[in-house]
């Protein structure tokens, strides 16, 4: 482990509200956790447009403010260019953003159920989880 995957796992706290999202052409998968693996609330499926940002943002808001969390990160595959428009809106919102590398969660959710299989909801948990272990960037956006 190097040190910037040590800063990264220090920026993560008790206090910090861990978001994987499945990023798709049409709808994205979201699922929240805090630092220790523990999920709060149902995943959610939500639109790759504006309103459905804005129903992504309403929902883990409400969970971190019945959680009392004071951070969010939201993690991400950079999928083609279907995860920019998020990545904007995030940013604009003064909303940490970090990207997982896709090969990584692969291999993640094979080590995880021994099984291969593509699922949306399974997908979040896994970028939840390489979130929490430091196993992500903070994407420079233009």
């Amino acid at each position: 482990m190097n040190s910037t995957q040590n800063e990264r796992i220090n920026q993560i706290t008790s206090s910090t509200l861990i978001i994987g999202i499945d990023i798709a052409k049409f709808k994205h998968v979201a699922r929240a956790q805090d630092y220790r693996g523990v999920e709060f609330g149902r995943p959610i499926t939500f639109e790759n447009n504006r309103e459905g940002f804005e129903m992504f943002v309403s929902w883990f808001r409400k969970i971190a403010t019945e959680q009392g969390f004071q951070d969010t990160i939201v993690g991400m595959e950079p999928t083609g260019h279907y995860w920019l428009n998020l990545a904007y809106f995030l940013r604009e919102h003064h909303i940490t953003c970090a990207v997982v590398n896709p090969l990584h969660v692969k291999k993640s959710k094979e080590l995880d159920d021994n099984s291969t299989t593509k699922n949306d909801i399974k997908d979040a948990r896994v970028i939840a989880q390489l979130v929490k272990d430091g196993r992500y960037a903070v994407p420079h956006l233009p």
